[in-house]
């Protein structure tokens, strides 16, 4: 993990911001924990696994997207989301490591 030195200015509050509030949703603390366990997955298949009409699930995705907690790789008409280890270390703790990270990448 790289090092960043971080300011107490408006903007890193307003990234910070932005980054918990992708978090404080359930729907999307399930969808990171779907991805990570899969390292890479399709947004059809991750459709199913979650049960959520495709509109809903590609607001949440967007919100995990903007907050840099997911990447995307498109793969043919398909999207491919992958966990950004570098940004979930920079925000969760150790004790969240389970659920959110591959033990490997704490």
């Amino acid at each position: 993990m790289k090092e960043h030195t971080l300011k107490a200015d408006p903007d890193t509050f307003r990234l910070y911001e932005k980054k918990f509030k992708a978090l404080a949703d359930e729907k999307r603390l399930n969808i990171l924990h779907l991805v990570q366990q899969h390292d890479s997955v399709c947004v059809c298949d991750l459709g199913e696994m979650i049960d959520m009409p495709q509109s809903k699930l590609s607001y949440h995705l967007k919100q995990l997207l903007d907050a840099e907690f997911v990447t995307v790789e498109k793969k043919g008409t398909w999207n491919y989301y992958s966990i950004n280890d570098e940004e979930l270390n920079g925000v969760l703790s150790a004790q969240l490591c389970c659920l959110f990270r591959n033990e490997d990448k704490c």
